[in-house]
């Protein structure tokens, strides 16, 4: 399935009134991530800004536990449907938050240079762990590489649509 279709049955799957608007349907191999905008709560005028992200914060809160056994049974749905595990976020007065997502371990075989980078973040107390290392590189990239990674998953939608649309097997 198409991150589009998968999108599309979360469109009309959801509980109606359940988000605003469906933000974002985000699918790798492991997991969903679903991403609604909830209402964002009022304010007054002269709110500090503490006192605003704090009201975000209890709205979100209030938000999760309320919706938990609606967005807990399309998630048993999804995840027979889609064979992957479902995620929930929400995105309120401009602040995202995910409730879960999935850790997924991945393997990975690095030479020396590279195992030495890692070692170097974890003595520099940039990283707990070789793996928590990694990781921190893998968003530095992702968060300095922006443009080129958006560049390159709109070729592999062409590609996975140039697929699909070749001969049966």
């Amino acid at each position: 399935m198409t991150t589009e279709e998968v999108r599309g049955w979360f469109a009309g799957r959801l509980p109606e009134g359940l988000f605003e608007e469906l933000v974002e349907v985000t699918v790798d191999r492991e997991e969903i991530t679903v991403v609604g905008r909830v209402p964002a709560p009022e304010v007054a005028d002269d709110a500090s800004d503490a006192e605003r992200a704090a009201t975000v914060e209890g709205k979100v809160a209030e938000f999760r536990e309320r919706t938990r056994g609606d967005r807990m049974a399309v998630a048993r749905e999804a995840e027979r449907k889609f064979d992957r595990k479902v995620s929930w976020g929400v995105e309120c007065d401009g602040t995202r938050t995910l409730f879960t997502h999935v850790a997924a371990p991945v393997m990975t075989r690095l030479r020396q240079p590279e195992r030495r980078v890692l070692d170097l973040l974890v003595a520099g107390g940039v990283a707990r762990s070789r793996s928590d290392a990694l990781g921190w590189c893998v968003r530095l990239v992702q968060q300095h590489a922006d443009e080129w990674l958006a560049d390159l998953r709109e070729s592999l939608v062409q590609v996975e649509e140039v697929r699909r649309r070749g001969p049966a097997a």
